[in-house]
Parts: structure tokens; sequence; C-alpha cells
């Protein structure tokens, strides 16, 4: 594994594209998604087709991606309009080195400039690591909820 200043000066951060699926898929995995290649394929294609979503992927020089966020705008009734974020992961092998934080700021970077007052995320109560994190880059709890879920296909 690299060191932290290494790591920094190699890290890229780029919008995703399709021959990353594989690499977004194993991340993915780490997170508790079981996603197939062509599964990201199909997702990642209709992500990029729509302007109100952004899906960036964090790289070393070698281009091996090791991190990745999406978001997405949502205009609310209740509230001014927010950023959603949807996922974040960050390689288990590169964690804690700072990838987290700049997926992060480029996500705040995008969704201001796309006039969102805020970024709201939602995360598992037992991702307490995560909880963490989030509250060392400024992210405040605001609530607590459930959620619920329908099949409807």
């Amino acid at each position: 594994m690299l060191n932290k200043i290494s790591i920094s000066k190699e890290l890229k951060i780029r919008q995703a594209e399709i021959k990353d699926a594989q690499k977004i898929a194993i991340l993915s995995e780490q997170l508790g998604y079981s996603l197939t290649n062509q599964q990201v394929k199909q997702r990642l294609a209709k992500i990029q087709s729509n302007d109100a979503h952004i899906f960036y992927v964090a790289t070393l020089a070698d281009e091996d991606v090791i991190g990745w966020v999406h978001a997405y705008i949502c205009d609310l009734i209740i509230m001014p309009t927010q950023a959603l974020l949807f996922g974040l992961v960050v390689d288990e092998n590169y964690r804690h080195n700072g990838i987290g934080h700049a997926l992060m700021q480029k996500i705040e970077q995008w969704a201001y400039l796309a006039g969102c007052e805020g970024v709201i995320l939602r995360s598992n109560v037992k991702r307490q690591e995560a909880h963490l994190f989030y509250e060392k880059i400024g992210y405040t709890t605001i609530k607590q909820s459930l959620t619920f879920h329908k099949k409807l296909l």
C-alpha cells in the first residue's frame, strides 16, 4: 500500500466511465451490494445520460479505481434544492488517506455549482466508522429514520 503523501500526489478524481464497471462492482461489494459488471454498465449509462446525477471515481496514476461517489440533485417542496448522496466507497486497502474526503469535496463543489443549498446523505446505523468520517468533515445528524421498500417488479 502507498503512503499518504504518495497517494495524495497520485490521486485523480474524474467522472466514471463504462470501462470502470468492473472495479465499481468490486468496490460496491465492499459496501454490501452485489452487482455484475453488466448491471454496472447499464446503470452507469443511464446515470451518465441524466444531468441531475454525477458519478465520480478516484484513481491512482495508473488509472486503478480505488473509490467512487454518486449523487443526485433533488428538488423538494419541503426544503431548497439538495444534492442527495447515494453512495461513497473507498477501497478498504486505501482508507484513511483522504480519498473519501476528496470525493466528498468534489460532490460538494458539483452541488454548489448546480445551485444546491446542501448535501444530504443517509448511512446505515451499522456503519459507525462512516458516521465518524462524515462528522469529521462537517456533516451533522439531522434526524434518524427507517427505510421502507416495496418491490414492484
